[in-house]
């Protein structure tokens, strides 16, 4: 099991051009889901938190902590992530970053982020910031519940992004 715990600059090693996936993992509930697929296909994954958290011992596993300054996490992995990578996070704005280089990136629920929707997601997530931030004690609400049909979901998309990356 490696730790990196430096995110100073780009090491070129670290972003060859391999399949991998990459989890924004501080609030990631599908972190087992994805080392059920990688241990399968065979898969390199990189674990990408503020601080330490435990992953399975396993030549295809490493874990990389970042600072702990706002957006570190995303940083990390935008700027690693390629076309032949999957990247697995909820945040709309490093789905975006992702987007751009080229990866596949996947909700937590299965739901891929794509070129065609990821303007609609930033504008509704603005405006959705924009209501928290003038609401008087109004209930606006939060995300779903995660729900095992979510689970299933991301386990088909996940199984799906890496074997079309396999097979080019």
């Amino acid at each position: 099991m490696t730790v990196n715990t430096n995110h100073e600059g780009v090491n070129p090693a670290e972003r060859e051009n391999i399949i991998c996936v990459f989890i924004d993992a501080d609030a990631c509930p599908v972190r087992e889901e994805v080392y059920k697929v990688a241990y399968r296909l065979q898969v390199p994954v990189r674990v990408v938190a503020n601080s330490y958290m435990r992953i399975p011992r396993h030549e295809l596993i490493t874990m990389h902590v970042v600072n702990d300054h706002m957006d570190a996490a995303d940083d990390y992995i935008a700027e690693r992530a390629h076309e032949l990578s999957v990247v697995v996070t909820a945040d709309i704005p490093l789905a975006d970053r992702c987007i751009k280089a080229g990866s596949i990136v996947l909700a937590p629920n299965g739901k891929p982020f794509t070129e065609a929707m990821i303007g609609n997601a930033l504008a509704t997530r603005a405006l959705m910031a924009d209501l928290r931030s003038g609401a008087t004690g109004d209930n606006l609400g939060g995300p779903k519940a995660f729900t095992n049909a979510d689970r299933s979901r991301f386990l088909s998309s996940l199984d799906e992004a890496l074997n079309r990356l396999k097979r080019g």
